[in-house]
């Protein structure tokens, strides 16, 4: 399973390096609410330090803009756009899987629905500058400075831990509709009889 080839590369490391940027997603957003809120913030959403929005926006850009890779002012504003839409659309899937969502821009200049801002824009372009210059060359040596055998254990134990964890928050946070969902579909049957 783990040589499955995509997108050029093979799905251990794509999964490695989706681990890796959820974690440094939650550890750099973790961090920055600290200090903002003078408080320790826990910025994920599930119980583990992960944030994978990080993960999948990170492997998104880097797959859909890596031939544009070493032109790095295309590279800023095809980040600008692609990373922003990444978020506008992420908002959505919150708002209805779990009826909020864990930013809001309304207090800032030039944002759309409380979801996307011009500030965050421009940061996400420059992000993406730094990932292709920098950051996905320290996320692959990561990844390859550890046995594969170790690395599929890992891989699998925290996929698993991941997926576990995110079905429990999802079920948490979307109980109180299933119920209503349930009572409608029975509802509906006890109708037909």
């Amino acid at each position: 399973m783990w040589t499955i080839p995509m997108f050029g590369t093979d799905l251990y490391h794509i999964i490695h390096w989706f681990l890796i940027y959820s974690l440094m997603g939650w550890i750099v957003e973790s961090i920055y609410m600290s200090l903002c809120n003078r408080k320790l913030t826990n910025r994920g959403f599930m119980s583990s330090p992960i944030c994978p929005i990080y993960g999948v926006g990170a492997l998104a850009v880097y797959f859909i803009l890596r031939p544009l890779e070493g032109n790095y002012i295309a590279l800023y504003f095809a980040g600008c756009i692609l990373a922003t839409l990444l978020e506008l659309v992420t908002g959505y899937l919150m708002r209805y899987l779990f009826g909020s969502v864990w930013w809001d821009y309304h207090d800032k200049p030039l944002n759309y629905d409380g979801l996307i801002c011009l500030e965050s824009t421009l940061a996400w372009g420059l992000y993406t500058v730094l990932m292709f210059a920098f950051l996905q060359k320290f996320v692959v040596r990561i990844v390859d400075s550890y046995s594969y055998n170790t690395g599929a254990i890992v891989g699998t134990v925290a996929i698993i831990v991941f997926g576990f964890d995110f079905l429990v928050h999802l079920y948490s946070a979307k109980k109180g509709s299933l119920s209503e969902g349930i009572a409608e579909i029975k509802e509906m049957i006890r109708s037909i009889r």
